[in-house]
């Protein structure tokens, strides 16, 4: 099952990191700010916003602007073509029929650069965080240090997180893309843990802007010790939430337009933590056959 899960990484990675290389020298740093501030809308009480524009650090270069170009539609071409022969240009047979996949593999420092981390020194906090590869340089290491202390700014109440997000697909000319998981219904890793709970976010681009802050949540329970577990999870199983609250009115992910996953540690503990990641795929388990795990209730129901 490892040989299947990494040959089919192979050509999935490699078309993803050249979209990552190929459009951020188009529009330069006017698109890198936008990216970096578009995980978190956060400002610390009291501070000001920020009044310097963006644009003036944009390179004018026509050269590299034509290059850049060149590149665009050379990618706008293979994406094309890869339409064509189906999705994710393969055959629409082999994709159909595929079981097992692997979304993310740790090996290389081009494949840390694919997840961004953070923590609440965001919000004025502590806790430290830090994401890289382990010493045989085979897989990932999330490790750091967790602190629960209070900014004192007068407003802010609770503190303590940190956090590892991947970053959201960007096709030819700065294109939203997203994944498209609807040929399986489990998530599947390879983790190895210091006992500590962490959850699960998976983010899907809303239609409406009020919902941009909507996350699907799962609890992903490490046992600590050296060996290694695998974790496969429902996706039946993930809860809709919202700025951390879960949401009354519940519904299944719409596997068709997954646009992030992520971890995060927040269970009140001080102290350090590590969690060492090998690889993040899906599969397709045709014993599950559960739909949605929780009741979805009426809000407004007719008399």
């Amino acid at each position: 099952t490892n040989m299947a899960l990494t040959s089919l990484s192979g050509a999935f990675r490699h078309s993803r990191c050249c979209r990552h290389e190929v459009w951020h020298p188009f529009l330069g740093p006017l698109l890198t700010n936008f990216v970096s501030k578009s995980y978190s809308s956060y400002r610390r009480p009291g501070s000001l916003p920020e009044k310097h524009p963006s644009w003036p650090k944009i390179d004018f270069s026509f050269k590299k602007g034509i290059d850049a170009l060149k590149s665009q539609l050379k990618l706008l071409k293979q994406e094309t073509k890869d339409h064509l022969i189906g999705p994710e240009g393969r055959p629409l047979s082999e994709y159909i029929l595929e079981q097992t996949k692997v979304v993310w593999l740790f090996r290389t420092q081009e494949d840390l650069k694919e997840w961004v981390i953070s923590s609440d020194v965001e919000i004025g906090g502590k806790s430290e965080v830090y994401l890289t590869l382990s010493r045989n340089n085979q897989t990932a290491l999330l490790y750091g240090t967790l602190n629960t202390e209070v900014p004192r700014d007068g407003e802010t109440q609770y503190s303590g997180y940190c956090s590892m997000r991947s970053r959201p697909l960007v096709g030819s000319f700065a294109r939203k893309k997203y994944y498209d998981w609807s040929n399986f219904n489990c998530l599947y890793l390879r983790v190895r843990g210091d006992g500590r709970p962490w959850m699960i976010n998976i983010y899907t681009d809303p239609y409406f802007s009020h919902n941009k802050d909507d996350l699907y949540n799962y609890f992903m329970f490490t046992r600590g010790g050296p060996y290694w577990e695998d974790i496969k999870i429902p996706f039946s199983k993930f809860f809709l939430s919202s700025r951390g609250r879960i949401q009354d009115n519940q519904h299944p992910i719409w596997l068709d337009k997954i646009s992030t996953l992520g971890f995060t540690l927040g269970d009140k503990v001080n102290g350090p933590f590590q969690l060492e990641i090998d690889f993040i795929g899906l599969i397709n388990d045709r014993a599950h056959t559960e739909e949605f795990a929780y009741e979805k209730y009426d809000l407004n129901p007719r008399a």
